[in-house]
C-alpha cells in the first residue's frame, strides 16, 4: 500500500493539495511563500504541480515525471530562494491543511517526517529576488 493510498487516493490528495494553498493564499506564514510564487508561474500553476509532483512522491501515477521527465526536488527550486523560515511555514501550512482535512494517525506522522526531510534540503543560500528598484519584495 502507498503513502497516497493511506491518504485516499488522488481525489483526497486533490483536496489536500487545494486546502494547502487555500491556506498559503490567506495566512500570514504563506506571504512570503505567494511572493516566491509570484515570480514563478503562479499558485494555479502550483497547485497543479504540487498535486502531480505528490502523486508520483506519495506512490501514485508519476504525472510530474511524466511531464518534466523527473523528480528532482532540488532542481525543481534551485533558482528559488528558500530560507528556513520559508521551509516552516510551508510545513506548517501542511500540517494544518492535513488537518482540515481529517488526515490522521501513523501514516500522517510519516507524510510529515517526508516532508520536513524535503523542506530542509530545499533551503539554500540562492540571492533573494529583488524588484525594479533594488528592494526585497
Amino acid at each position: 500500500m502507498s503513502m497516497l493510498d493511506d491518504i485516499g487516493g488522488e481525489t483526497r490528495l486533490r483536496d489536500l493539495v487545494e486546502a494547502f494553498y487555500d491556506l498559503i493564499e490567506t495566512l500570514p506564514e504563506g506571504s512570503n511563500l505567494r511572493r516566491l510564487h509570484a515570480r514563478g508561474h503562479g499558485i494555479d500553476h502550483a497547485r497543479i504541480e504540487q498535486f502531480d509532483f505528490l502523486s508520483g512522491f506519495l506512490g501514485g501515477r508519476p504525472y510530474y515525471k511524466e511531464k518534466h521527465g523527473h523528480m528532482d526536488v532540488k532542481e525543481i527550486h534551485a533558482h528559488v530562494p528558500i530560507r528556513q523560515a520559508d521551509a516552516e511555514n510551508w510545513l506548517k501550512c501542511m500540517r494544518q491543511a492535513l488537518s482540515e482535512e481529517g488526515h490522521e494517525g501513523v501514516h500522517v506522522e510519516k507524510l510529515n517526517a517526508a516532508f520536513k526531510r524535503v523542506a530542509t534540503i530545499l533551503i539554500n543560500d540562492v540571492p533573494d529576488w529583488e524588484d525594479d528598484f533594488g528592494l526585497r519584495k
